[in-house]
């Protein structure tokens, strides 16, 4: 199984790096978006932002305020879903069959989808610093629903494959025994942090994100130290 994974993308070592990157960056960048958000607005700001129907209006007022700062943690966590690509095909590999391949299909689709909203996200921004913040935000939010659905609603389409593809590749996991219930758990777990254009990170997501930390970067690790095990085929109930 180690030397079909050497022959295919990604490979020993890329799937091995992006297992225990991906997750770790993803978690870092949850947490940079809501430190960077809390940082930037004052309390009367954050009260003003939480009563807006979207969160974009308080993103946007925060990137105003704290440029640099709302830059990078997007950034990084547009990185997060640049690596987890690789390392879920890399599981799906490790896993084998048709229902962690599927898994892993959507899961990928789910993280174009956030590539997609990235880009939305760096263009809002900018447009506050061309016709300043009032400006951009009205144009933003009069046209904010076709922005985040997409053309076609193709971006829609791609961000149901992190829920049902979490579910799949879960599933596939605990039947071959790569990952017990517990780790099953994680991964589905973390397919169901929110999707979207200037949304605004909580607590709850960055800890979300540490789950797959758990469930990803030992596996990882084996891969790079090749000295994964044998997949054991479906283990008990209360497993790791």
């Amino acid at each position: 199984m180690l030397a079909a994974m050497n022959t295919y993308f990604p490979g020993r070592w890329i799937g091995g790096a992006t297992l225990v990157l991906g997750p770790v960056v993803m978690c870092a960048g949850y947490l940079l978006r809501y430190l960077s958000t809390i940082t930037a607005l004052t309390p009367q700001q954050q009260a003003w932002a939480e009563a807006q129907p979207f969160a974009a209006y308080g993103q946007l007022l925060a990137y105003t305020s704290e440029p640099a700062l709302l830059t990078l943690s997007y950034a990084v966590f547009a990185l997060g879903a640049v690596l987890l690509f690789p390392a879920f095909v890399a599981l799906a590999q490790r896993v084998g069959g048709g229902l962690a391949f599927w898994g892993a299909t959507l899961l990928v689709a789910g993280l174009f989808s956030r590539l997609y909203s990235a880009g939305a996200d760096q263009t809002a921004f900018q447009l506050t610093e061309v016709i300043g913040l009032d400006q951009a935000t009205n144009a933003i939010m009069n046209e904010y629903v076709d922005i985040s659905y997409g053309p076609w609603r193709g971006k829609v389409w791609a961000s149901v494959g992190q829920y049902a593809g979490s579910l799949l590749l879960a599933v596939a996991a605990w039947r071959s025994g790569v990952f017990g219930t517990a780790r099953a758990l994680m991964l589905l777990l973390a397919g169901g942090t929110w999707m979207g254009v200037l949304k605004a990170a909580s607590i709850p997501d960055a800890l979300v994100t540490a789950l797959l930390c758990v469930a990803l970067v030992p596996l990882g690790v084996r891969m790079l130290r090749d000295r994964l095990p044998v997949p054991a085929g479906r283990p008990r109930v209360l497993s790791w």
